[in-house]
């Protein structure tokens, strides 16, 4: 399978690293300086950039600055969604919403320490 990148702007690197290691699984790859780090969960890269930090992180042109947040996200598959829930709210974690139902699953966005939102799904079962 083809590696799959993610790149998150990210007010703290440090504290997404953090966040992404204890509560998601990732590991550290790369982290060359303080405004960016790449990290790895199977297939998927997650590249975290600082605002202002260089690279993803440069000012646009007109002056606009990358600014975590958005609705855009990346979704972890759970198997058991309400006890994950459980754990990382016991832990801390900040959730955007409550687990609501769809037609394929139930779902719920966490946060990282920046405010980027990440779904977790746990699949129907069929």
């Amino acid at each position: 399978m083809d590696t799959i990148s993610i790149r998150y702007i990210v007010n703290d690197v440090d504290a997404a690293i953090a966040f992404y290691q204890t509560h998601l699984g990732f590991a550290t790859k790369m982290h060359p300086a303080p405004g960016f780090a790449m990290l790895e969960k199977g297939a998927v890269r997650l590249f975290l950039n600082a605002p202002g930090a260089g690279g993803a992180g440069q000012a646009m042109p007109d002056g606009s600055m990358p600014a975590p947040g958005g609705w855009n996200r990346f979704m972890v598959e759970v198997d058991d969604l309400a006890g994950t829930v459980a754990q990382l709210r016991s832990k801390g974690a900040t959730f955007r919403n409550g687990i609501v139902q769809g037609q394929g699953g139930k779902q719920i966005l966490l946060e990282d320490p920046s405010g980027n939102p990440i779904e977790l799904f746990e699949a129907a079962r069929r």
